[in-house]
């Protein structure tokens, strides 16, 4: 068989694409796998993973990957770390390119995943994982009888802003208008919560931290008032961003059916595109969970259409 044609190829390395391609590669199809620049997905910039079944002591994002990666090498697949860089999915095979390398493919799996919208402040970067969270399902449970702060506006930001009450003493949810584009509902439900108040006309023009024998830690936030332009600091010790995600589709455009928003079309209940042949698997199709374990799962189904279909082939 030519080394770059493959009966199934995974695009992507994050939950999805690496449980996929242990599945695939248990039943013989010998996976070929892009990681692309970033390895591993989300989890490589999660500090700690607690949630995730089988480890009660939690485990750090990147080992959890690294783990997940040899695994699916275990069961014959081959990882590249490049990104695919452009598809045609109108012919058979299907043809990917990795810049001008061209690889072939009779099925493919795209897990690329989805990234959370960011504040883009230098100060971000530096405290993300260490404070800094896109996503309070996963760490609001370290922010236990502590004050965080959460960026948003809409429903998502006031549902994140509820449940990380559970666990914090505060929750001061900073908005750049002053109105809530949320339903209602979900803003009654806010605005009756004692321990969540608002700063209105806002953002965060800086996070602030500091760091202790090596470890970083965030403090506090700059919070300028975007119709005065004054400047003002207030105590946090973490910082939750929900302005929303973006699935990593730009290079399926024009090729596979999307919602508006870039996240990819399924077909009934599975994992299947409008493309025979073409299946999507983790937050790339998936708009609502956003969780490794569910990434994964859907990892697994997509594994098993593909196994299916190639059969159906023959």
């Amino acid at each position: 068989m030519n080394e770059k044609h493959h009966k199934v190829t995974i695009i992507g390395s994050g939950p999805a694409g690496f449980t996929a391609a242990i599945y695939t590669g248990r039943a013989n199809l010998s996976p070929l796998l892009f990681e692309g620049s970033q390895p591993g997905g989300q989890l490589t910039i999660t500090t700690e993973v607690e949630n995730y079944p089988g480890f009660p002591d939690g485990i750090m994002g990147p080992e959890m990957m690294d783990l997940f990666r040899k695994q699916a090498e275990k069961f014959g697949t081959v990882c590249l770390t490049k990104d695919i860089t452009k598809v045609d999915f109108t012919s058979r095979p299907f043809k990917l390119w990795a810049g001008d390398e061209l690889y072939t493919a009779d099925s493919v799996i795209i897990a690329t995943g989805a990234r959370a919208k960011l504040l883009k402040i230098e100060s971000e970067k530096k405290y993300f994982g260490y404070g800094v969270s896109a996503c309070a399902t996963c760490d609001g449970f370290f922010f236990k009888n502590l004050e965080v702060a959460i960026v948003g506006g809409g429903d998502t930001a006031l549902e994140e802003a509820i449940f990380l009450t559970k666990f914090a003493s505060k929750v001061t949810l900073i908005h750049r208008r002053n109105e809530l584009r949320a339903s209602k509902i979900m803003r009654e439900r806010a605005q009756q919560n004692p321990k969540i108040s608002f700063l209105w006309d806002s953002l965060v023009a800086e996070v602030l931290g500091k760091e202790e024998a090596g470890r970083k830690s965030m403090t506090g936030l700059k919070i300028k008032n975007v119709k005065t332009n004054t400047i003002t600091e207030m105590k946090a010790d973490g910082l939750f961003i929900a302005i929303g995600h973006e699935p990593n589709t730009s290079i399926f455009k024009d090729q596979i059916d999307m919602y508006e928003t870039g996240y990819i079309k399924l077909i009934g209940k599975g994992t299947a595109t409008n493309i025979p042949g073409v299946f999507a698997a983790g937050d790339v199709a998936d708009s609502t969970y956003r969780q490794a374990v569910t990434a994964a799962g859907s990892g697994c189904a997509a594994a098993i259409d593909v196994e299916r279909y190639l059969e159906g082939l023959h």
